[in-house]
């Protein structure tokens, strides 16, 4: 009696639990095997794709085939596409499972590979489910590009939106308020180059809207879909381009291109090296350096019994160590001496006005210029008007005249609503917010986060610095806040003049001017 194994296969696991077809099989195999007197060996289920062989239910019954070779004589499934749906590679098996004397057979399709002419059913028969495979698959690839060409997001959404489906059944995806919110400041922090993208992916994972991998953050900051883009890509003799999505876009089109002109390096910034770190402990990590052996310090945390005492250290073999606490209070007592007289603020801040009022003018004129700009178009339209019913002007030209002038009147009523606004600024209550934040940097670094703090160490060192447990060396500060120092300590020591008065300052109108773009920036 000839001993045969039950392959028994459904391709997905909802198939295998759910479904009947792995019962349905099981029967008619074991009618068939009860029909020609078969012995039933192994019954083998198997819940994966007949793309390839590399299934594990079959590996598992290919090593008994070898290990307990003779004892199986068939191997019975009840269609060929139960065996394979790759021809290539279902041949290859069918010549190992011959050498192992074993016979594959399809009881609905049944076969004599012994005769040479049934090769050609067999091909047949495997080559029917492959080209079944091919045309979904073909199918389901021209259904995919054809939603991605009406504007339609394929697959799962990416971070910051939701997979949704309307009460027709339509799918879109829709923006996660906290998620978009967080990878929205990513993109703006991204746009201004100081800060690399790592270091931006860390600041988001601590807002509490979702964690993001290092990967999958870099591959989302180049993803077009947040810019309300689709990416169609090239395909035989179509080239590759970018439709609009019917999504909602987080950000702008030209946010998206500065964030990657910065990305691939075309636009460079000087930035400094302000990583960020999660430890309030330890500000002026990353910005020291051992005055023993030249070598970058580090910080790190012991211990004790009751309490953790923060270092900053080099390596082992050098042993240069000083506690964090008095570096910190050391640097931060220096950085109070940092502060601008009331005679150069006040000179600042008329500086300032009278460049706030170069920029944007006079109101009152603005508005003037603006309201006779809009009278010469008006006057412009009723001359080609009196041509028309004069008959000198054709009514085409007339109308393109007419559009024009349309569009250059909504330009300028656009300009005037606009000076309206701006009518409501308190530039100098402003100033003196601004002011107060950059002239008490002291006060700002002791208040300020460890972002704030590394930001302005950042930008007042350029370069590394040195510490030996008492004082702070460089070898470059930065220049304007070399002309803090300069400023103060000759204003101090002329005491002939008076303050309040004193504008005769012209040797730091310089310094003075380029420390207002700095404020501005406050603004």
């Amino acid at each position: 009696m000839k001993t045969a194994d039950l392959y028994i296969r459904v391709s997905t696991d909802e198939q295998a639990d759910k479904g009947y077809s792995q019962r349905d099989q099981e029967e008619r195999l074991r009618r068939y095997c009860s029909q020609y007197n078969f012995k039933v060996g192994n019954v083998i289920y198997e819940d994966h794709s007949a793309k390839t062989f590399n299934r594990p239910a079959w590996n598992s019954l290919l090593q008994n085939l070898k290990k307990n070779k003779g004892k199986t004589h068939l191997v019975l499934f009840t269609k060929w596409d139960r065996f394979s749906r790759n021809a290539g590679d279902a041949y290859q098996m069918i010549n190992m499972l011959t050498k192992l004397g074993v016979n594959p057979q399809a009881i609905e399709q049944p076969l004599d590979l012994t005769i040479p002419e049934n090769k050609m059913m067999l091909a047949i028969y495997l080559a029917a489910p492959e080209v079944e495979n091919d045309r979904r698959a073909l199918n389901t690839f021209y259904g995919m590009r054809r939603a991605k060409k009406e504007g339609r997001v394929m697959g799962n959404a990416p971070f910051g939106y939701a997979n949704k489906s309307k009460e027709d059944g339509k799918k879109y995806i829709a923006l996660i308020p906290e998620q978009s919110k967080a990878m929205k400041w990513a993109f703006t922090e991204l746009a201004k180059g100081i800060l690399s993208a790592n270091q931006i992916r860390l600041e988001m994972n601590r807002m509490n809207a979702g964690k993001l991998s290092s990967t999958a953050f870099h591959v989302a900051i180049r993803n077009p879909i947040y810019c309300g883009k689709i990416f169609i890509p090239k395909y035989k003799d179509e080239e590759a381009y970018f439709v609009t999505g019917l999504h909602e876009a987080l950000i702008s089109e030209a946010l998206f291109d500065k964030v990657q002109m910065i990305l691939d390096g075309n636009v460079r910034k000087e930035r400094p090296n302000t990583k960020i770190l999660s430890d309030e402990n330890l500000p002026l990590r990353g910005f020291l350096v051992c005055p023993k052996c030249n070598r970058n310090l580090t910080g790190s945390a012991s211990t004790g019994r009751n309490n953790r005492y923060y270092y900053y250290h080099c390596l082992a073999s050098c042993g240069f160590r000083q506690k964090a606490g008095v570096a910190n209070e050391i640097f931060e007592n220096g950085l109070k001496q940092l502060q601008i007289n009331k005679v150069v603020q006040n000179f600042m801040k008329k500086l300032l006005i009278d460049s706030y009022n170069q920029v944007f003018g006079n109101p009152v004129s603005q508005k003037k210029s603006i309201l006779e700009n809009i009278d010469k178009i008006n006057h412009k339209l009723s001359i080609a008007r009196n041509k028309l019913l004069e008959g000198t002007l054709e009514d085409d030209d007339y109308l393109a005249i007419k559009k024009e002038c349309k569009i250059d009147i909504e330009k300028f009523e656009k300009q005037l609503i606009e000076e309206e606004g701006n009518k409501k600024i308190d530039i100098k209550s402003m100033l003196d917010r601004a002011l107060d934040k950059v002239v008490n940097l002291g006060v700002l670094y002791a208040e300020g986060g460890i972002q704030t703090k590394r930001e302005i160490i950042g930008s007042i060192f350029p370069e590394k610095l040195e510490f030996d447990g008492k004082i702070y060396r460089t070898t470059r500060i930065n220049t304007l806040v070399k002309c803090i120092f300069q400023i103060n300590n000759e204003l101090a020591k002329n005491k002939n003049r008076i303050y309040e008065n004193f504008l005769d300052i012209s040797c730091v109108v310089g310094f003075v001017k380029n420390l207002s773009n700095l404020i501005l920036s406050f603004l």
